[in-house]
């Protein structure tokens, strides 16, 4: 019986892009429903720091994922 083994690398790779897709389209969407329904201000950079926290270790991991295929290759 053959397993197909994604690498770790890959596997980050794809997890810190789709917290990189999530993170925008739910950034967007708490941007268009706070001025919808009123929302105080604070709540929009309550939503604007989590999704720079969000982006900020998704670059990091990306860095990471980078690191790992030059490793892998040298």
């Amino acid at each position: 019986m053959t397993t197909n083994k994604v690498p770790d690398h890959a596997r980050k790779a794809r997890i810190a892009s789709i917290v990189m897709a999530a993170t925008m389209i739910l950034w967007m969407l708490a941007q268009f429903l706070g001025g919808r329904l009123g929302l105080p201000v604070r709540y929009a950079y309550l939503f604007d720091f989590a999704a720079i926290a969000a982006l900020v270790w998704a670059l990091i991991v990306t860095y990471q994922v980078w690191q790992a295929r030059r490793a892998e290759r040298d």
